[in-house]
């Protein structure tokens, strides 16, 4: 049986809300305001502690941004994160042709209670968080951490990711990547990574199926 691993901002849920609202949050509590909208989701599926230096926060304050975020960002993240249209069919469609994982920049804990919340959790045999690993995507690691727990082999799995990062770290990890357009990159973008490109999660799992 293939394994299919799936991000999730971007390719199975929408928490670009909840995402930016935190980030508001996280800022005024210093005293700052936060950059625009269109400047924080180009890097969405980085860590957080990475996103808040990449906008001109200093390393030495990165951290305590990303706990004002993450205090803000759990009382709201249920009611302002929906699964994107044809996720749940997606998940369900996969698992009958696969072993299911999540490889995440989230949070584990955060990712897990989301899922639960929206009623797909059970598919998946593996989650794997940024507190999961050392090394977050694009590096390796968090693909790799996700087969030595499931006991699956690199070469008969997937990556379906919105970002780059997906990609690259499934390249590394000698999995197979696809790139979908329903998340934070054009074609061109993902293009760069990979030729397999296709709208959605759903899609994505329709030509596994069909090229398996």
């Amino acid at each position: 049986m293939k394994t299919i691993l799936f991000d999730l901002d971007g390719t199975l849920i929408d928490s670009t809300d909840a995402i930016l609202e935190s980030f508001g949050v996280a800022y005024d509590t210093f005293g700052h305001v936060a950059p625009e909208d269109d400047t924080i989701k180009k890097l969405i599926g980085h860590p957080l502690d990475v996103m808040f230096m990449m906008l001109g926060v200093s390393a030495f304050e990165a951290n305590d941004y990303v706990a004002a975020y993450k205090e803000h960002y759990r009382l709201i993240s249920r009611q302002k994160t929906t699964l994107l249209p044809l996720a749940r069919e997606a998940i369900e469609r996969a698992s009958r042709i696969a072993t299911l994982g999540v490889v995440t920049t989230k949070t584990a804990r955060y990712s897990e209670e989301l899922l639960e919340h929206m009623g797909v959790m059970h598919h998946f045999k593996v989650l794997i968080g940024r507190e999961s690993i050392t090394h977050p995507k694009p590096h390796p690691e968090p693909i790799q951490k996700a087969l030595q727990v499931l006991d699956k082999e690199a070469m008969h799995t997937w990556m379906i990711g919105d970002t780059p990062m997906d990609l690259i770290s499934a390249k590394e990890a000698g999995v197979e990547g696809i790139g979908v357009l329903c998340g934070y990159s054009t074609h061109a973008e993902l293009l760069v990574h990979t030729k397999n490109i296709l709208p959605d999660a759903f899609s994505a799992v329709k030509w596994i199926e069909e090229h398996r």
